[in-house]
């Protein structure tokens, strides 16, 4: 007999919380950012975007959060994973739809379950990654 799953969601006043801490970091570092956050199923939970950050960065912080939350690794591992893996590997699965290869995304996990994930855009990769796991922090924290 086969059974449904029960499954954690990221709540809305956790994503509300992700991303208030994501953009007062964003803030402090005098950047302007989008920020996702993301369900384990890679639906969006939340975003924010900040007057005048970078267009283009919308749909990067949501697919960092996509990637993060599917693979279940920051996106900034990407680059080490690629280089120990087959050439096919290293080739193909940067070119995947929605797959980002640099940091800026974690997934969410509490009590050893990766419910989701979050991903910034649009400042350094070194800033995107502190905003996000500023935001992780303010998810975490409250579990």
């Amino acid at each position: 007999m086969r059974r449904a799953v029960r499954q954690s969601v990221v709540h809305w006043e956790a994503a509300h919380a992700a991303l208030g801490a994501a953009v007062r970091q964003a803030e402090a570092f005098g950047v302007k950012i989008n920020v996702a956050v993301v369900d384990a199923g890679g639906n969006l939970a939340g975003f924010l975007r900040m007057p005048g950050s970078f267009l283009h960065s919308i749909d990067i912080a949501i697919d960092k959060a996509y990637t993060a939350a599917s693979f279940g690794m920051p996106t900034g591992d990407w680059p080490q994973v690629l280089k120990a893996s087959p050439e096919a590997v290293r080739d193909g699965l940067p070119r995947r739809p929605r797959v980002v290869a640099f940091g800026g995304g974690f997934p969410i996990e509490v009590d050893g379950e990766r419910i989701g994930g979050i991903g910034v855009s649009g400042a350094s990769e070194e800033q995107d990654e502190q905003c996000a796991r500023a935001g992780l922090a303010a998810i975490t924290a409250g579990a």
